[in-house]
């Protein structure tokens, strides 16, 4: 793929991906959310799959792999989101920081959309 970039580290949906990953493990530690293991657990295998889908697409190399791993992060992003809500409605979560990290979920979700449509734009002009 002719890109620009050379490594998975500099794409910034893996950037964006990695601080989402970082915030969710900093909630997950404390309070009531750190004793809700399967939901805790869950959250962070959902943000961490994020970022890992989108280091593995890159490096396999082809548009049409990296394109399919984008569109796993992206269902991970809403895997993240979606349990952001349950975390809340349990109360884990005072409502500024859900909005936070629900907001942060969001725009990795829209970065990840816009990197997949390019990268589908490549492989249809080929």
């Amino acid at each position: 793929m002719a890109t620009g970039v050379k490594r998975f580290e500099d794409l910034i949906a893996w950037q964006k991906a990695r601080i989402l990953t970082k915030a969710i493990y900093a909630v997950t530690r404390t309070g009531l959310f750190a004793r809700d293991y399967g939901l805790r657990d869950q959250i962070r295998r959902a943000a961490v799959s994020i970022m890992s889908n989108v280091a593995e697409g890159f490096e396999k190399g082809t548009p049409a792999e990296f394109h399919n791993s984008l569109r796993i992060a992206k269902g991970s992003c809403a895997e993240v989101r979606s349990q952001l809500y349950v975390a809340f409605d349990a109360e884990y979560l005072a409502e500024e920081i859900f909005v936070q990290l629900l907001g942060q979920a969001e725009e990795v979700a829209r970065v990840l959309g816009g990197l997949r449509a390019s990268v589908e734009r490549y492989c249809t002009s080929r």
